[in-house]
């Protein structure tokens, strides 16, 4: 079954899918729409002392500069975007993973449940905005996210590029 098998909740879910463990620093992939059209690109940049990868859009304009933050405490991310920077953090207690991802300028939101396994929910003001699942694909070493209306598509899967590498 795959995300456009679906039941449909609401029609204007938008939906994708990645590749998981395929985050090496020089790698570049396509994160496709649930129909297969290429969305986004993920540029690993190589040759960098830092994980940093470029999200680009299918016209291939940057939407987001992702780098790992060196020097801190816990595992850490910035996203750049145009409009602001979020930050994602990894939560030092629990078994289970969690992470806090603040934004300059909106609500912070929090990710929590199996991340390792790609099953998961990320949250603001107490909504699951957007979810992660391997469920959804018979591909191995895939798995979807879908993101409901009126969000920031490119920050929400940046931030799970971020996860992905983090964990």
């Amino acid at each position: 079954m795959g995300l456009r098998d679906r039941n449909d909740r609401n029609a204007d879910v938008h939906r994708y899918q990645m590749r998981e463990q395929l985050l090496a620093i020089g790698d570049d992939y396509w994160i496709e729409t649930d129909s297969g059209e290429r969305a986004f690109e993920v540029d690993g940049k190589a040759m960098r002392i830092r994980k940093t990868f470029v999200l680009r859009d299918a016209s291939g304009a940057e939407v987001a500069k992702i780098q790992e933050r060196k020097l801190t405490v816990r595992d850490t991310m910035t996203i750049e975007r145009p409009h602001g920077e979020a930050t994602v953090r990894k939560a030092l207690v629990g078994i289970r993973d969690r992470f806090k991802i603040e934004v300059e300028g909106g609500a912070d939101m929090h990710a929590h449940g199996n991340l390792i396994d790609h099953e998961y929910e990320i949250e603001q003001d107490g909504k699951t905005i957007a979810t992660v699942s391997k469920k959804w694909f018979r591909i191995k070493e895939t798995y979807g996210v879908e993101i409901q209306p009126d969000q920031d598509d490119a920050l929400l899967l940046a931030v799970t590029v971020c996860i992905d590498s983090m964990t």
